[in-house]
């Protein structure tokens, strides 16, 4: 499926340091995802992927800011990976299917809320932790409206 390869690739360029299309291609065929050079560059140019010098001076992918479509890739890949979203005080528990938990993570942090202070994902499960309940209240609506 399109949307969980996409998130396997967002997982994979914030995870790894990656500098060529060719070690894309490699590591999703790792993976599982039997991909060519031309569906990893839609995918890429889908996901708004160029690349951009890190801290130190490696030029390597990213999820650029501002890309048209880009909220939508990450709500679709968030409306396929959740099963469930739970938020008890400041904190909100997404349960996806198995597999999908760091691929949600991966979407949210690509998503850049304002008030979220980090993430951490399991196999099926991703934990979202906000600066306040009041924020994570805030937080769960917009989620929940974006996978519809």
């Amino acid at each position: 499926m399109k949307e969980i390869r996409q998130a396997k690739l967002v997982e994979l360029i914030k995870e790894e340091i990656i500098t060529t299309q060719e070690d894309i291609k490699r590591r999703l065929n790792e993976m599982g995802y039997n991909v060519t050079q031309a569906t990893v560059s839609r995918d890429m140019a889908e996901l708004g992927i160029a690349k951009y010098p890190d801290e130190n001076g490696i030029s390597r992918y990213r999820i650029s800011t501002g890309k048209s479509g880009e909220a939508n890739t990450f709500n679709s890949i968030l409306r396929q990976a959740t099963l469930h979203i739970k938020r008890a005080n400041n904190l909100i528990v997404i349960k996806t299917i198995p597999g999908m938990g760091s691929a949600a993570g991966a979407a949210v942090d690509a998503m850049e809320y304002d008030d979220v202070v980090g993430t951490l994902a399991g196999d099926d499960t991703l934990l979202i932790i906000v600066a306040d309940n009041e924020r994570a209240a805030a937080i769960t609506e917009k989620i929940t409206r974006a996978i519809g």
